[in-house]
């Protein structure tokens, strides 16, 4: 077999999630084509999912191919992974002094800076070529997106301001000052800035949909989402959709998500490895010291890597009683319906990850309200939880289902609320709104995962 036909078995056992299989079908390519760039980065990718070192094969790859963005990112997030995090922002920041234009570099750079606790730095490399180059709109908008990642609307609305004054013009601008407003509750503005900027409809209409919302007007809102829901922008508006219908007392509201078995709990204890082993392991992964730029994670770090493709033991056997589970929970669903985003999947595919990680939570820590639009079913793994403490409220650290983000302003109880336990798993459709209760002290570590929608 030659290089090529290794390396095509390596990409199909990776779609697979046969990753110890393709880490050796990659050692076989790499060894009959050594000088070859795709199977290089191939070779470094694979071992980085993994959960091996796959600093020298990135550093390899780089030196292959040294103009090759992916490879340096993929440099980068094997460095982090390895607790080198400092190293892999200094080598980025080194790369956007001479490379200001390289966008995906900030926004990379950014998120490393965030995950290593170092906040007030995420905009310092796009300020710095900004600086140099105030006619930049790519710049603009990449430091724009960043502070809507971050959900730092304040700062926000000063670099619209900002941009503004080098001399960035209208329409260019309108989208994210009407966004700013509206999210800073300056609803007449709000109106007014949404109005201007409404040939851009079909990308403000979920901040139009919020705006309604939080300012009283969810008629407005469910108009609105009815046009959207007929769109390639559905998977984002469902959320919204639950949460308006609640608040009309549109009969969809039910029948999108109040179905007892779209959330399950599943004890997994007995299938899994020996819960104090696959605690240590995990707490041995989370090597940030901040969270990531736009996660729902508060006083907490959150993995980078797809967790469930890693090759150790106790990590595999994790994934096939979660497999198992799926599966189980999968049957158990209603009968599919074509309109419904969790009923319309075809259920004769095999299970899926769109992405997998864990989450360890200190004192005071919890998940804002959210959902994961990338997913067709989420999850909780409970792996250790901390004792509750005699003051504390009785639905400290609890799944909370259902309940629209804070931000929303919306008067809405969650559909449900869980204790968690430890080996339990919940299932609940990815669209639906979920987050935590803040415990006192102690520690909250979990598995999460989505499964992707089936193709």
């Amino acid at each position: 077999m030659d290089a090529r036909l290794w390396q095509w078995t390596g990409l199909l056992q990776r779609a697979l999630d046969q990753h110890e299989a393709a880490l050796q079908s990659f050692g076989q390519a790499v060894r009959l084509a050594p000088s070859d760039v795709s199977i290089a980065r191939g070779h470094a990718q694979v071992t980085f999912e993994a959960g091996l070192d796959a600093i020298a094969l990135f550093e390899r790859a780089c030196r292959l191919a040294p103009m090759a963005g992916d490879m340096v990112l993929g440099l980068a997030a094997a460095r982090m992974a390895m607790g080198r995090g400092e190293e892999a922002a200094a080598a980025l920041d080194t790369i956007l002094i001479r490379s200001p234009m390289w966008i995906e570099g900030h926004t990379q750079l950014a998120q490393l800076r965030s995950m290593l606790g170092q906040p007030q730095a995420v905009e310092t490399s796009l300020m710095r070529a900004l600086a140099a180059q105030p006619g930049e709109s790519a710049l603009w908008y990449a430091l724009f997106d960043l502070h809507l990642r971050r959900e730092d609307y304040a700062t926000l609305a000063d670099r619209v301001n900002a941009a503004e004054k080098a001399g960035q013009a209208d329409p260019f601008c309108a989208e994210y000052r009407a966004i700013a407003a509206a999210e800073l509750g300056d609803e007449e503005r709000a109106d007014t800035l949404f109005d201007v900027a409404s040939a851009m409809e079909s990308k403000l209409a979920i901040w139009r949909i919020r705006h309604l919302l939080r300012s009283g007007r969810a008629e407005w809102a469910s108009r609105l989402i009815d046009n959207e829901l007929m769109t390639e922008r559905a998977t984002a508006v469902w959320p919204y959709a639950a949460a308006t219908w609640r608040l009309t007392g549109d009969s969809r509201g039910e029948w999108l998500e109040n179905d007892s078995r779209f959330v399950t709990v599943m004890d997994l204890e007995r299938n899994l490895p020996p819960l104090e082993q696959l605690a240590a392991l995990l707490r041995s992964l989370h090597v940030a010291k901040g969270e990531y730029l736009d996660q729902s994670v508060r006083g907490g770090t959150q993995t980078d890597g797809p967790l469930l493709s890693r090759i150790e033991p106790i990590i595999r056997t994790a994934r096939d009683a979660i497999t198992q589970a799926v599966t189980r929970y999968i049957a158990q669903l209603p009968p599919p319906d074509p309109s419904h985003p969790l009923l319309a999947g075809r259920r004769d595919r095999r299970v899926r990850f769109a992405g997998s990680w864990s989450v360890r939570l200190a004192a005071s820590g919890h998940h804002s309200n959210h959902v994961h639009p990338q997913g067709w079913i989420s999850s909780a793994l409970y792996v250790s939880l901390p004792r509750r403490q005699p003051d504390e409220s009785a639905h400290a650290g609890w799944l909370v289902l259902g309940e629209p983000p804070a931000a929303l302003g919306l008067d809405l109880p969650p559909r449900r609320m869980i204790e968690p336990r430890e080996g339990q798993l919940i299932l609940f459709p990815s669209w639906m709104w979920h987050g935590t209760r803040r415990f006192a002290q102690g520690e909250r570590l979990t598995i999460a995962f989505d499964v992707a929608p089936p193709r």
